[in-house]
């Protein structure tokens, strides 16, 4: 028996929508019960949304659009797994093309799952250039996509999901709200296994200070760390990060400034050698594996300098504001 399913798809209608639409309606296999976009535009403009959604063709009867109201794509999945009445649920980001028989694939996931199985993960596809190595930007794209759980590409049972209150809505970019959803439902009894299903994640285009605004996203590890302790990192497999050593070089420089305001050379000295090496040896980790092309290569010099303290401040602004944070369960509606 063929497992129905519904498709929820957060979007702020960038010039990717149409073609994540286009790649799902023409995909082989089951079609959805039910598709869902959230329009998270603080103010919707349905005008930019009658392409994308011509694109559907036959699909278009089961498709919903629903307004988010700007809060995040966290708050935006709960949107739409609030109208959904299938069994499963799949979330695609409105940045991605799923393969042309992802359909059918899904489905075949979705019956091999086990009762026990909350959710089944898509194997998620980054294309990177071949003449050249990947930048900065592009090897985060790749390690972003192929995150463990990530709702890149991500199928839930329904009642799992409402079983543990969705999606937490505190988490307002989109990072590590997925991990904590998965961790939540590993602790309840679930599990989540990987699919065979393919989508392609293209790397979108991105501004030069892109890896400075993302460090925003430390007081989303802040807020896991009062959620799930200090070992949800082993628990996701995730990367731990450097943010010790943002603080340890942050530190270093401004005890630098401070102790040269106050005429100690020799003191100052040595605290601006540790944050000039600690800096140094962070922007060639992040410059060697790539093209070294002179834009590439004048970006990350300064950003090098600039992430530690924006690092530092997220993390510890991210620590005082979750201080006594409580579990999702108890702050849902």
């Amino acid at each position: 028996m063929t497992a129905a399913y519904a498709v929820v798809i957060p979007t702020l209608v960038r010039d990717t929508l149409a073609d994540c639409l286009a790649a799902l309606a023409a995909a082989t296999g089951p079609t959805p019960r039910e598709i869902v976009l959230v329009d998270d535009r603080p103010v919707p403009d349905p005008g930019p949304l009658e392409h994308p959604l011509s694109v559907l063709g036959d699909l278009r009867d089961r498709t919903t659009v629903l307004h988010g109201g700007g809060r995040g794509p966290a708050a935006a999945r709960n949107t739409g797994l609030r109208a959904v009445a299938s069994p499963w649920v799949a979330f695609l980001d409105d940045d991605v093309q799923v393969g042309p028989h992802w359909c059918e694939q899904l489905t075949q996931d979705l019956a091999a799952a086990s009762p026990d199985t909350a959710g089944v993960q898509g194997v998620i596809a980054v294309p990177l250039p071949g003449l050249r190595r990947p930048t900065d930007w592009e090897r985060e794209t790749v390690a972003r996509a192929r995150a463990r759980w990530g709702t890149v590409d991500m199928a839930y049972r329904t009642d799992a999901l409402k079983q543990v209150r969705g999606f937490d809505e505190r988490f307002l970019r989109g990072h590590r709200e997925d991990i904590d959803l998965a961790l939540r439902l590993l602790d309840a009894g679930w599990g989540i296994r990987q699919g065979r299903r393919t989508t392609r994640h293209p790397v979108r285009p991105e501004g030069r200070w892109a890896s400075l605004a993302a460090q925003r996203g430390h007081a989303d590890d802040a807020l896991m760390l009062r959620l799930h302790g200090a070992g949800w990192w082993s628990k996701a497999v995730a990367p731990r990060g450097r943010v010790r050593a943002h603080l340890a070089v942050t530190a270093a420089g401004a005890a630098a400034c401070v102790l040269a305001c106050a005429g100690r050379r020799t003191a100052a000295a040595v605290a601006a050698s540790v944050w000039a090496a600690g800096t140094a040896e962070f922007a060639w980790a992040r410059i060697a594996p790539g093209p070294r092309t002179r834009d590439e290569v004048t970006t990350l010099l300064v950003t090098s300098a600039l992430i530690p303290p924006a690092a530092g401040w997220h993390w510890l602004s991210g620590l005082w504001r979750y201080r006594g944070a409580p579990v999702w369960r108890d702050v849902a509606p």
